[in-house]
């Protein structure tokens, strides 16, 4: 008799499991295409408009990017597989039934939560190894896509401009001839700030993320009354103008490292940044735990939410899934910004959105099973 009951347990859980991953797999494509729709593809028209990265290099970088989107959408995937098939097996009456029988709430929920622990597992394994790599390809498909623009390889002779947001001109580029995607021979007239105008004249030059690299040559400052004001020589001279995608490069410096490279780099002095460069740092030191342990948070509060009243008839387990994603997530975005603004400690500022729903789902779970049983 022990031997069966046993293997009616083990039933139960391949039972319970197999709707769980049939429901997870289903809510991440979901969710993940959910944010590929809204927020990736603003991303992507940005990219093309603002920074003239073609539409195929976005594409691949966005895609590059979806292993940093799955990582997000794996918690929200565990909820949502927890909460329908609770909610679904309370429905029908086969968690009342498993109960009279002598199978608790704790027993019926054990299989579930070791799926999230593995999924936690599984996401921090993610976090550390696929999207460090993955975010850095991408950035460097950037900057690949970057050096391109503007630079008509074996062209002779040739004028570009840069216009301002009213239209008018604010800088005109000559350029002698391009070879391996370095101009040769370069006159810069610059008219952006009022009152002088500057022309800088190189025998060479290329594009890079902070701007235009030129080599070899000289700046003429010239007032309005047409006087040479000053004039300076130089060897190597970077020019901030025109494509500056250094600060949107380093949006994603901590997502190209992983925990231990990020320690490594915070512990080995951050001279370069400021304070609130390095607060948003170490954020996303501690959010590379935080992440992944909020799938087991979510079960946490989901499983007593899913389990539906005898007088209820009707399924609201997606709704319950959606209203305590975005619960979660307005907190998570409310804590970070306070972070990153220095109002509150980073370590709270990465793990408060799990603090929050580990003791609401620790109230709620105690009051379903424990009360009630």
């Amino acid at each position: 008799m022990a031997y069966e009951g046993k293997k009616t347990v083990k039933l139960l859980d391949k039972y319970i499991l197999r709707q769980v991953i049939e429901m997870f797999l289903m809510g991440v494509c979901v969710f993940t295409s959910i944010i590929f729709a809204s927020d990736t593809f603003i991303t992507l028209i940005k990219q093309i408009s603002h920074f003239g990265i073609p539409f195929k290099v976005a594409l691949m970088m966005i895609i590059l990017n979806l292993p940093q989107v799955i990582v997000m959408t794996i918690p929200m995937g565990v909820l949502l597989a927890t909460v329908m098939t609770l909610n679904g097996l309370s429905l029908k009456s086969e968690i009342t039934v498993m109960r009279a029988c002598g199978i608790g709430l704790n027993r019926i929920a054990k299989p579930i939560f070791i799926f999230a622990v593995v999924m936690s597992i599984f996401s921090f394994f993610i976090n550390e190894t696929i999207v460090p790599v993955m975010t850095k390809q991408s950035k460097d498909l950037a900057l690949w896509a970057l050096g391109q623009k503007n630079i008509p390889d074996g062209k002779q002779n040739f004028v570009f401009k840069e216009l301002s947001k009213e239209g008018t001109l604010k800088r005109l580029f000559y350029v002698g001839y391009c070879e391996d995607k370095i101009l040769h021979n370069i006159t810069l007239l610059d008219t952006s700030k009022n009152g002088t105008i500057q022309i800088l004249q190189a025998d060479e030059g290329k594009t890079s993320p902070e701007g235009w690299n030129f080599q070899k040559g000289a700046v003429y400052t010239v007032g309005e009354n047409g006087k040479v004001l000053n004039t300076a020589l130089f060897e190597d001279s970077t020019m901030r103008f025109g494509m500056d995608l250094s600060k949107e490069m380093n949006k994603n410096m901590a997502k190209e490292m992983n925990f231990s490279q990020l320690v490594k780099y915070l512990s080995s002095g951050t001279g370069q940044l400021d304070a609130k460069q390095k607060n948003i740092l170490v954020i996303e030191l501690y959010d590379k735990l935080a992440l992944p342990l909020t799938t087991i948070a979510l079960v946490l509060i989901g499983v007593p939410l899913a389990i539906t009243p005898p007088r209820v008839r009707y399924n609201r387990g997606f709704l319950f899934s959606i209203l305590i994603i975005f619960a979660y997530y307005l907190i998570r975005a409310l804590s970070i910004s306070f972070g990153e603004a220095g109002s509150i400690a980073p370590f709270l500022a990465a793990w408060m959105p799990n603090i929050v729903l580990t003791i609401a789902g620790l109230a709620l779970y105690y009051k379903k099973v424990y009360t009630i049983e």
